[in-house]
Formats: structure tokens, sequence, C-alpha cells
């Protein structure tokens, strides 16, 4: 088994997907408060 040397690992995908789901998880809650907001005034 090859020696672990903490730090060396490329994760640049790893960051970029983590980044990418940050996006959409902020995203998706800001539509689901827009909507809820949205039905709240509609059904006065």
């Amino acid at each position: 088994m090859a020696d672990h040397k903490h730090g060396e690992m490329d994760i640049e995908v790893q960051e970029k997907t983590f980044d990418g789901f940050i996006k959409a998880v902020t995203w998706s809650s800001i539509a689901c408060i827009v909507l809820l907001v949205f039905i709240a005034i509609v059904n006065g």
C-alpha cells in the first residue's frame, strides 16, 4: 500500500462539484421561499 501524504491529492473536481451543489441548494431554497410567498399572497 502506498504511503499517504496529506495535501497532495488534486481535489479541483471535488471543489467544483461542491460549489455547484451549494449554488443549486441556494437557488432551490430561494425558489421555494418565493413560491411560498406567492401562494400566501394569492390565497390572501
